[in-house]
């Protein structure tokens, strides 16, 4: 059994609220980059290159990147032999939030209550944390700072099997051309396919991790991948929904059983200051 301090996370998780605030992935930036080269509209042009320069000052100036920091999301893979010291594991990244918000100067956004209070936390915990046991005496953990506008553009579909690929292309093509411009794209687009309806949607979001560039390992997926960035891109959206050659900067394809009877797809959307950031303890 290995013993990890409750200390150690907080202090991990306030670092990693800060990095993935100011700093874009280079998997990411590097797309844009090769986005931009490629683009043949003048404006879509201009909007790729007020992007890159954004990022260059919020990276340099030490300043988010995006005013909307985002709900905190975590991916927590805790070995079976880790112990933690001094407190639960929730209560670790919330404080570790919590001081990450307030000390990097990042915008709080969330608020206590859904429908009526609607009071703001401050600190912008809770953060929504999904923790998987794995083998082993390591914690990794991952943040998904996940931004209002893409998020709002989800969108979840029960298809019957008999629908096949064609059903779940048509349906993420659809989710993301509808979006238009609301997700500030060019977006990464994350696509779960299997599971139930809870689990769908969170595997959805977990693909948005892997970095840009990588398709699926099983080829069956991956042609899926790369019929739907040619096709989202075919669309016309554009950059910020202005018009373009680039809505889509990547799209990453994840799929679990599911039940004989049904095939859940959802799509969750990354605009395009896709940021995250991951720690091993």
């Amino acid at each position: 059994m290995r013993t990890i301090q409750y200390s150690d996370i907080t202090d991990a998780v306030r670092s990693m609220c800060i990095e993935a605030a100011y700093v874009l992935p280079d998997d990411v930036l590097a797309r844009i980059k090769e986005a931009r080269a490629a683009e043949p509209f003048h404006r879509a042009q201009g909007i790729l290159d007020d992007i890159i320069e954004n990022a260059r000052i919020a990276s340099s100036k030490r300043i988010p990147i995006c005013q909307d920091t985002g709900t905190a999301v975590f991916f927590v893979e805790m070995g079976e032999g880790v112990r933690i010291d001094g407190g639960g594991l929730l209560d670790a990244v919330n404080e570790g939030v919590r001081r990450g918000y307030t000390d990097g100067y990042l915008r709080s956004s969330v608020v206590n209550d859904p429908i009526f209070d609607r009071i703001n936390t401050g600190g912008n915990a809770p953060a929504v944390t999904h923790v998987d046991l794995v083998a082993g005496d390591k914690l990794s953990i991952t943040l998904l700072p996940k931004g209002a506008g893409c998020e709002n553009m989800s969108a979840l579909a029960m298809l019957k099997p008999s629908e096949g690929s064609a059903g779940v292309a048509k349906f993420v093509c659809d989710a993301v051309i509808r979006a238009g411009g609301n997700t500030c794209p060019p977006v990464i687009v994350g696509v779960g396919v299997g599971g139930t309806a809870d689990a769908v949607c969170a595997l959805a979001k977990k693909a948005l991790l892997r970095p840009v560039g990588v398709h699926n390992g099983d080829g069956r997926y991956a042609q899926i991948e790369r019929y739907l960035i040619k096709e989202i891109n075919a669309s016309g959206v554009g950059p910020q929904g202005l018009g373009g050659m680039h809505t889509a900067l990547w799209v990453a394809v994840e799929y679990m059983p599911c039940h004989i009877a049904s095939m859940p797809v959802a799509v969750c959307m990354n605009c395009h200051a896709a940021r995250r950031a991951s720690v091993e303890l």
